[in-house]
């Protein structure tokens, strides 16, 4: 019997499609039965290979071996997934296959990561494709019932393949050339360090922020409070105060305006992160970690995606778990809501497999006994409920007066329908620690009946002080939020991909600023360190402007509709590579030292007064002219089977003497507490002697 061999990009996607299709017979690595034989890759099998694998040469990082741009590229498998790639390389070469199915996500990635293990497993076999955007069994009964031809995603596959490959010769050859160039790692990246880019941007701004005071005229009209604009000096504002009020105000425009704000829509990774953070101070790797373990527990459908919708036959599981929440979440007590779950179902703006909204089984969540995945599980089921609720509609007021030929302005808001607002506030009573309120949260302020024509005789009028404040650091909600912009304007409305990174790289991201040194967290802000600020200045705008990733982006585009060829994309990235070693063989003036790190001191030289540091044999004085070293294995201290401790070498550097306990005597074999004497008298060699210490 003619199998079907099935390869899924991870392994509960495979298992779900198996419940679909009924097979049920596990193995190792893969689920046979119903003449199928269902796998998968664990995420990127295959990749490729690193500098080293095209010669011995490229294993040091030196200047005079780039740029490095492999003729015959090199493919290596994850060594810490070889298991399963055998096993893929095994099924596939088994003589009762009769084809493959690549069912990874649909997408530029998803077709990467099984054209990867296809061609490095050599496999000949007819290839079919999986493409779908739902998981549920209706969906996947449909796709495998209309399955494609793999090879009309050749084009898909070139544009993967050269995301790839550009990645890998820009990312390698700009991180050596600049590390070899200032003496430290700087991991360059074309997603990274626009990234990095940001903050220190951001950084910048606030330090060069310049406080300015300024000041509102207020009247008080009857209720309504009617400001200036800006005011920069002080006494016009006080001098407009006055003229106020001996004179007339008078309503000369009166505005009415219904507006309706339309329900939040549902999470992608993105935005969950950005909301886990503001309300729970979670990181971005924090949430993606809790999103991935619930949805390994089957309790929250995958989140490493960037669609906000549903597919159109998911509105009935929708709304089964919508009733599951509104029994359970005790914020829902008392509401009689009735959800409009077709505000959230569109198949045609669907972009990957599956979506972040919970599954919500009760019975399960009270075994989940992570605080924090509760909190990720029930953030998710509210903004369930938020997502089909009616819209919050308001009628907003705004009032403007003339007084000594000023204008004032009064704004007021009237709710007309609370709508999701209203579940929004219930659900945020229930949080511990209140987030702090986004712009546009202000409490609703009711003008009174106002007509136009209005006059208010000798108005209360008041000088309110302001001062401009700078702005805030990022945090990783805000950043997340740049980066997912970054570029926009200049991306194609077709490409795949937008903004710097994916939902599921952009914690990664940053969590390999904060690594390497280029960024550091201070409670919820991000801040760049020296280093990374250093780092920025000596790069060229192209490695640290989104641009870049928006024009390949827009290449990539073109070559996955089959509209421009991957060769000559490629051939661009290479002379890009090519002009980078180029124009930048020698470091910058005044910049070859900056990311010398200063040696920490073990104290001072008591021959110059220069400061000591630490090496891996001795204490040595910073000073070159000095002569000043102390050996870590000098015999006396090996003789009392004492370590010579940095703390024993500071001690002897501040007073000349260091208390140790337990010396070891060579003549009685036996030990005692003494103090070590630092006897130096200027030459070659330091000494040393011991006091006693006497009890």
């Amino acid at each position: 019997m003619a199998l079907r061999l099935v390869i899924a990009e991870k392994p509960s996607v495979a298992q779900t499609i198996a419940a679909a299709l009924g097979v049920k017979e596990k193995k190792d690595g893969y689920i046979e039965g119903g003449g199928y034989l269902i796998s998968w890759c664990v995420g990127h099998l295959v990749q490729l290979a690193e500098a080293a694998a095209y010669g011995e040469q490229y294993r040091k990082w030196q200047l005079d071996s780039l740029p490095i741009l492999p003729e015959e590229w090199q493919y290596t498998v994850d060594p810490d997934k070889g298991k399963q790639f055998k096993t893929l390389k095994e099924l596939m070469h088994r003589a009762d296959v009769s084809e493959v199915v690549n069912a990874c996500d649909a997408g530029r990635e998803g077709e990467l990561i099984f054209r990867f293990v296809y061609e490095t497993a050599g496999c000949k076999k007819p290839m079919r494709r999986l493409w779908i955007s739902s998981m549920e069994d209706g969906a996947i009964k449909a796709g495998f019932a209309s399955l494609k031809d793999g090879r009309d995603y050749d084009a898909l596959f070139a544009s993967a393949l050269c995301r790839a490959k550009a990645d890998w010769l820009i990312g390698i050859n700009a991180t050596r050339l600049f590390s070899c160039l200032y003496g430290k790692t700087l991991n360059v990246g074309r997603v990274q360090t626009p990234t990095l880019k940001m903050l220190t941007d951001r950084d910048v701004a606030i330090s060069h922020f310049q406080k300015e005071k300024y000041y509102h005229v207020r009247l008080d009209l009857s209720g309504a409070e009617a400001a200036s604009e800006r005011i920069s000096d002080k006494a016009e504002a006080d001098a407009l105060k006055g003229a106020c009020e001996t004179e007339t105000a008078v309503c000369v425009s009166l505005t009415r305006e219904k507006k309706t704000a339309a329900s939040p829509k549902l999470f992608d990774l993105t935005s969950l992160q950005r909301e886990a953070n503001r309300i729970f101070g979670y990181t971005a790797k924090q949430t993606l970690d809790l999103a991935q373990a619930l949805y390994e527990k089957r309790l929250l459908t995958y989140p490493r995606t960037d669609s906000s919708y549903l597919t159109d036959d998911m509105g009935g599981t929708a709304a089964g778990i919508i009733a599951l929440l509104c029994d359970k979440l005790p914020f829902m007590a008392g509401v009689n809501f009735t959800p409009e779950v077709a505000k959230v179902l569109d198949s045609k703006k669907y972009q990957t497999t599956t979506q972040s909204f919970p599954l919500w089984s009760l019975q399960r969540l009270t075994r989940t006994r992570c605080r924090k995945a509760k909190n990720i599980l029930t953030l998710a089921g509210a903004r369930l409920l938020l997502a089909t609720a009616e819209p919050h509609i308001y009628e907003a007021v705004t009032a403007v007066f003339s007084c000594a030929g000023t204008d004032f302005t009064a704004k007021g808001k009237t709710v007309l329908a609370e709508g999701w607002k209203e579940l929004e506030r219930r659900y945020r009573a229930t949080l511990k620690d209140k987030p702090e309120a986004e712009d546009g949260e202000n409490a609703d302020v009711t003008l009174p009946e106002l007509s136009e024509g209005q006059g208010f005789e000798n108005p209360a009028a008041k000088v309110t002080e302001h001062t401009t404040t700078p702005p805030k650091p990022h945090s990783e909600a805000s950043l997340l939020s740049a980066m997912e912009r970054a570029g926009n304007g200049d991306t194609d409305p077709d490409a795949e991909r937008r903004g710097l990174g994916t939902p599921a790289t952009r914690a990664a991201v940053i969590e390999k600023l904060v690594k390497g040194g280029f960024a550091e967290r201070k409670g919820k802000q991000l801040i760049p360190t020296q280093n990374g600020a250093a780092l920025i200045s000596v790069l060229p705008d192209m490695l640290t402007s989104p641009q870049l990733t928006a024009e390949w982006e827009n290449n990539l585009t073109q070559i996955a509709k089959g509209a421009a060829d991957p060769g000559e994309f490629l051939s661009g990235i290479e002379a890009m590579a090519r002009e980078l070693v180029q124009t930048h063989a020698a470091a910058l003036d005044g910049k070859k030292d900056l990311f010398r790190e200063e040696k920490p001191s073990v104290g001072k030289c008591p021959r110059c007064g220069s400061p000591v540091h630490e090496g891996k044999k001795n204490y040595y004085c910073g000073n070159k002219e000095c002569a000043f070293v102390m050996w870590k294995n000098d015999r006396f201290f090996e003789e009392r089977k004492t370590a010579f401790s940095a703390k024993i070498a500071a001690a002897l550097l501040k007073s000349g003497k260091a208390n140790v306990k337990k010396l070891y005597s060579p003549k009685t074999g036996k030990t005692y507490d003494g103090t070590i004497v630092l006897a130096d008298t200027g030459g070659k060699y330091v000494n040393y002697r011991i006091e006693v210490q006497k009890n």
